[in-house]
């Protein structure tokens, strides 16, 4: 059994099985610092080839070593994404992912991943590795080549800034549903008195098509306005019922998918508030939700 100071030697197999049992958390920091289910994909295989190509014998710890490789990997792609992310059409939302309700490994919605957008590449993995994946502050400056009173105050302005992002109590699960069922019902059926019951005052909704599909490309501000929007839509003959909808968590927030009179699938997100929508989130960018299978 090797000592403590011994490096860990992995034969070819048994990198294979260390890396299949690290993937699901490497896809999640990866999608955390990315937004997309695709590019995360990506870098974990990449990371895949950088494994078993390495030389493992000096590697103490294979689950700090791959959250290294993979943290630096997306902070190199991120240059160019963030890059793409300026040109592109309309509002950009991260890409739907289906949380099973067990699933709380760590508690970051939709809402706070779009909170993260705004924050700088070093301060997203900084905030990230320590305060959502436990990473301590001397790996996270080994990981982002800094020294770790850097590290610390990188993760702190981050903290200060999502703070006012996280909700001050969660939403039950079953009243999440109920609160999601009704605007479902509401925004489709074209009850906007319904509808607005449901929106907080200053509720805000994005829309995100990729410039595939019609969405709006500016965030609708205010309850007037966005139920003023559902009342247009519904008045539409494509706005009635679609032929296949569920209701699931999506990011961490109560969500509707649905199969569209187009034969394309849409998510809905809703961010809920004492007892009341805050935020709508919906992708239609049909690139963005063919992992989900819809």
């Amino acid at each position: 059994m090797p000592q403590p100071d011994e490096p860990i030697r992995t034969a070819p197999e048994d990198a294979g099985a260390v890396f299949e049992a690290l993937r699901p958390r490497l896809i999640r920091i990866a999608y955390r610092m990315l937004g997309s289910v695709a590019e995360a994909e990506d870098i974990v295989q990449d990371a895949w080839l950088r494994w078993t190509s390495a030389e493992r014998a000096p590697v103490h710890d294979p689950k700090a070593f791959l959250a290294r490789v993979v943290t630096r990997l997306c902070l190199d792609h991120l240059k160019s994404a963030r890059a793409r992310r300026e040109t592109y059409p309309g509002t950009w939302l991260p890409e739907p992912v289906i949380d099973p309700v067990e699933n709380d490994e760590d508690d970051l919605t939709l809402t706070l991943m779009m909170a993260l957008e705004r924050l700088s590449p070093l301060e997203r993995a900084a905030f990230l590795l320590h305060d959502v994946f436990d990473v301590n502050f001397e790996e996270v400056a080994r990981i982002l080549d800094r020294d770790p009173a850097a590290c610390r105050k990188l993760a702190s302005r981050a903290r200060d800034h999502v703070r006012e992002s996280r909700p001050r109590y969660p939403v039950p699960e079953d009243r999440g549903r109920s609160i999601a069922e009704a605007f479902f019902q509401a925004s489709r059926s074209g009850d906007m008195t319904a509808l607005q019951g449901l929106l907080a005052e200053d509720a805000v909704m994005y829309s995100d098509g990729g410039g595939i599909r019609i969405a709006t490309l500016n965030p609708i501000f205010g309850r007037e306005k966005i139920v003023r929007f559902f009342a247009a839509i519904a008045e539409k003959p494509t706005g009635r019922m679609p032929p296949a909808h569920r209701f699931d968590r999506i990011d961490g927030l109560p969500g509707i998918l649905t199969l569209e009179e187009d034969g394309l699938p849409q998510t809905v997100a809703l961010d809920i508030a004492d007892g009341v929508i805050t935020a709508i989130y919906i992708v239609r960018n049909p690139d963005k939700l063919r992992h989900l299978g819809i």
